[in-house]
């Protein structure tokens, strides 16, 4: 009796087809991941105000305060 295992251990749809994939195409060594942060709604809103009253992008005022944050954390060691 001549029988084929048939392997079904897989999660993949038989309908998608990677054959013509292409491994690594979009791998860029070196590259640096910019994260995206998630304020409370309460906290950018607030945020976004002082911003604005200063007539400053957000993205720079928030960074701004991490830096000084995070040189008070080091000064404090």
């Amino acid at each position: 009796m001549n029988t084929t295992a048939i392997d079904d251990d897989d999660d993949m749809p038989a309908e998608i087809d990677f054959s013509k994939g292409e491994r690594g195409k979009f791998h860029r060594a070196g590259a640096r991941l910019q994260l995206p942060i998630h304020l409370e709604a309460q906290v950018q809103n607030t945020l976004v105000a002082i911003a604005n009253a200063k007539g400053i992008d957000l993205s720079v005022f928030v960074n701004d305060l991490l830096k000084k944050d995070i040189e008070l954390i080091q000064l404090a060691r």
